[in-house]
């Protein structure tokens, strides 16, 4: 009898973590939509009140030094957001006051290998890679490949997004602006 209750116990745990890995995949690719759809006030509501946006910069180092290749948090950051930033960048998308985005960037976000790496207390801690490819009047065409590090905090039947920390591979950015949220 007790073999097959661990045995019950293993499967259901199973089961268990392929729907946390599903729900956090649905959440991801649905947050992806939004932005690829400029449905930037929809996308607000994914987002913690407390949520930390952040994109450190890169740097070329040697193998040496390779724990100092990003800048460290409160340090230099290509982004640095809390909710308040990151609605104001939404409310400059949406009446058009964004220079960068008049005419509106078209976005298409790939996101793969999502990982859930632990889950306590509410929160999960996820990791995932992404590939976001923008294209802009008739030329202008970007591209930007990286991991981000996520927290998902259970509100109700779904998630918030509590923390993103961005990684970028480019060391150099050679976009014209960078005014897309990732």
């Amino acid at each position: 009898m007790s073999g097959q209750r661990n045995a019950n116990e293993g499967t259901e745990a199973l089961y268990a973590a392929m729907l946390r890995q599903y729900e956090v995949e649905q959440f991801l690719f649905y947050e992806a939509d939004l932005l690829d759809s400029r449905r930037y006030d929809d996308w607000l509501t994914l987002l913690a009140d407390d949520i930390h946006y952040w994109m450190p910069l890169r740097r070329t180092t040697t193998a040496r030094e390779v724990d100092r290749e990003f800048t460290r948090p409160g340090g230099m950051a290509l982004f640095d957001n809390d909710k308040e930033i990151l609605t104001m960048r939404v409310q400059r998308l949406s009446v058009g006051r964004a220079w960068a985005e008049d005419p509106p960037s078209r976005t298409r976000r790939l996101i793969t290998n999502i990982r859930v790496l632990a889950d306590a207390d509410g929160e999960l801690q996820v990791a995932c890679n992404f590939k976001l490819y923008r294209t802009r009047l008739n030329s202008e065409e970007d591209s930007w490949i990286g991991r981000r590090e996520d927290t998902l905090r259970r509100q109700g039947d779904s998630f918030v997004l509590a923390r993103r920390h961005i990684f970028l591979e480019q060391t150099v950015i050679l976009s014209q602006n960078l005014s897309n949220l990732f």
